[in-house]
């Protein structure tokens, strides 16, 4: 095994920028890997078209290695024929007359599949792909080792950790319920997997014997430092970065994280169906409201729909503002310098 992360992913310094799934920017990505860390870059919903003309743009733009992340299936994934969707658009339909835009008809699909997303990233050979939401079988870890790359798993729990760590990744992310976005628990509901960063990782590094990167809470040197005291040999950072002009999210939701305190965040499953960690704002509120939500994809694609209107508008308020606990601690809208505060958390 290799002596560090940095050296298991040929990288200068172990922090890896947290991978946003629809806020993800090729700017920001290259611009973490640039700095020496390992960009990542979320590639939920796209399909194999999309993932190859990514990781070829990402290449174009940085010569330094970058993971890319897919959420593998849990098995609960409804079908547009599964799902009676009347009542979750009813429930959505004034956020859709907010914006003066149709109610969609239901596709084919709600997410394309998850094989070709696969054989696209192995014939893509990007150096590291990261998973969530369970552990990968034998043949997709010996393929992307066949092919040089590594894999990240993502655990939530200590448990989790340890299966996929008999599954042969190479690294886990450590993820506590201070992190931003969805909560990516495959054994136990979500609910029951809210283990905080400071209790996760050191039991997490205890129980197996890969690298654990710390995610969840950390957004300065401070917490770079809590992490290596935990016994982590890197550290996942979402929010900070996300809060940069460098990402994808748009400038209501960056002010919204420069805006939030250690309370502004709740967990909720009105965007996707899946829990998730986030401000609040008109679509959350409007949907817990009503009460009527759909299982996972099925609300994700509900919202989906007017969340991309929005996004478009700058309409803050019919967006899903993905943030974690430590917001308030974001130290800047460029990425570069919130790189150079992490990274002066980092042992030496």
């Amino acid at each position: 095994m290799a002596d560090t992360l940095q050296q298991l992913l040929g990288i200068d310094a172990p922090i890896v920028l947290g991978p946003f799934g629809g806020l993800s920017s090729i700017e920001l990505t290259a611009t973490v890997s640039d700095q020496g860390g390992l960009g990542s870059y979320g590639l939920y919903g796209y399909d194999a078209d999309r993932i190859s003309d990514t990781v070829a743009a990402l290449r174009t733009t940085t010569s330094r290695p970058f993971a890319v992340n897919l959420w593998l299936p849990t098995g609960d994934e409804v079908s547009p024929g599964d799902v009676d969707l009347a009542p979750a658009l009813a429930a959505v339909a004034p956020l859709y007359e907010a914006l003066g835009i149709p109610v969609p008809q239901p596709p084919v699909e709600f997410l394309p599949d998850v094989a070709s997303q696969l054989t696209a990233v192995m014939d893509a050979a990007p150096a590291v792909l990261s998973l969530v939401y369970g552990v990968p079988d034998h043949r997709l870890v010996e393929a992307a080792h066949s092919r040089g790359i590594r894999i990240l798993g993502t655990a939530t729990t200590v448990a989790e950790a340890v299966e996929l760590d008999a599954a042969g990744v190479d690294a886990i992310v450590a993820t506590g319920a201070e992190a931003a976005g969805h909560r990516v628990s495959f054994l136990q509901p979500a609910e029951a997997s809210l283990v905080g960063t400071f209790a996760l990782v050191p039991q997490v590094v205890d129980a197996v014997g890969v690298p654990v990167i710390a995610a969840g809470g950390i957004a300065d040197r401070r917490g770079v430092a809590a992490a290596f005291a935990l016994g982590a040999s890197g550290v996942q950072v979402g929010t900070a970065f996300l809060r940069t002009r460098q990402s994808a999210a748009t400038e209501a939701h960056r002010q919204a994280i420069a805006a939030a305190t250690d309370t502004s965040t709740v967990l909720t499953r009105a965007m996707s169906g899946r829990l998730a960690r986030g401000i609040p704002n008109r679509a959350m509120r409007a949907i817990e409201t009503a009460g009527v939500i759909s299982p996972f994809p099925a609300q994700n694609w509900l919202t989906g729909q007017f969340r991309a209107e929005a996004g478009r508008r700058g309409e803050g308020e019919l967006v899903s503002l993905w943030a974690g606990q430590a917001a308030g601690l974001a130290p800047s809208d460029d990425a570069t310098e919130v790189f150079a505060e992490l990274a002066a958390g980092l042992p030496a």
